[in-house]
């Protein structure tokens, strides 16, 4: 792998990962909230008539609190039946109201309050410091304001990932994609279940570094050098710089025999660390997740092992730097 077949590679497809990030476009709406069925309005019917229908002389307001919208949209008003209030902002349902009940009750005055129900709330599941369901409060509410809402997304989780569940579908964004970009704060709506998770991505780490373990990705994408500083850079001592292996495995659907893409479902590159062109290629050069990275041991190590074999058994004396000069 060199700084000419690096921007070759990169046109590979995708290995190691099933995702993908999609996320949707960003929409608007009113500042005013929209009732919703399970929505609770209460309602304070205001009438100074001698004979009312709904007040009595010592009091000149009847009250109606906590009046379920019902799966139809509809709530039941006294001598007026059902009245579709659904889709409308409360002063509209007030005005809406009010027109219903004025050929009973001529000098009567509307007056509403609605509380959301799950239709007008979302669901804050996780990754923030305070999850839990949240009402709406108008129709322009974006996703940041929303995770804002839950005292933000907790600093403990690793390259966090917004995952927004919407009608039986899932969009995802890195969260960091997301603060940079004022055209992906976009409106939730009700029902919305909003999830922050950690990124799960990870390659592995072998041979001789500083670590041989699971490497999380920490960011969007890593390269070749930068996932050997994660690694804790090469053993001083046992590690080969022209020998870093990156071991790949394709899916057999991405193989390619015109040069577009592998052969082979099985592909090692090798990255010569002792060279500039070696250095530039592994720059240019993305670890996709799934991969293994494999710093091979020297052959200076080898001889160095089996000197100090022989000369703990003959008194051999001389040194492996002796040697080797």
């Amino acid at each position: 792998m060199s700084r000419a077949s690096a921007p070759v590679l990169a046109q590979w497809p995708q290995s190691g990962w099933k995702g993908g990030y999609n996320w949707l476009a960003r929409g608007g709406g009113s500042n005013s909230s929209v009732i919703r069925p399970q929505d609770r309005i209460d309602l304070i019917i205001w009438d100074n008539s001698t004979n009312s229908l709904l007040t009595s002389e010592t009091s000149k307001a009847a009250e109606m609190p906590g009046l379920l919208v019902s799966s139809d949209g509809t709530i039941f008003m006294p001598y007026v039946g059902p009245v579709r209030i659904s889709g409308m902002s409360p002063e509209e349902a007030r005005r809406t109201l009010q027109e219903k009940l004025n050929p009973v009750l001529q000098d009567a005055q509307v007056q509403l309050a609605f509380t959301a129900g799950q239709g007008n709330s979302i669901d804050l599941v996780s990754g923030v410091s305070t999850p839990g369901t949240y009402p709406l409060p108008h129709r322009n509410y974006t996703i940041l304001s929303a995770l804002s809402q839950g005292g933000g997304i907790s600093t403990t989780l690793r390259n966090p990932v917004v995952r927004l569940q919407r009608s039986g579908a899932t969009y995802a964004i890195p969260a960091k994609a997301l603060f940079e970009d004022a055209s992906k704060n976009i409106v939730v709506r009700g029902g919305d279940q909003i999830v922050v998770e950690q990124d799960d991505r990870y390659f592995t780490a072998l041979g001789a570094t500083g670590v041989e373990e699971l490497i999380y990705f920490d960011r969007q994408s890593i390269n070749a050098l930068e996932a050997m500083s994660m690694m804790g850079g090469l053993n001083d001592n046992r590690a080969d710089p022209k020998g870093i292996l990156i071991l790949r495995e394709y899916p057999s659907s991405v193989l390619r025999f015109d040069g577009t893409g592998p052969s082979k479902q099985q592909v090692i590159y090798t990255v010569d660390l002792t060279t500039a062109d070696g250095l530039f290629g592994a720059r240019n050069f993305s670890v996709n997740p799934g991969d293994t990275v494999l710093a091979t041991e020297s052959p200076v190590t080898s001889i160095r092992t089996i000197f100090g074999i022989v000369g703990n058994l003959v008194g051999v004396s001389n040194s492996v730097s002796d040697f080797t000069n």
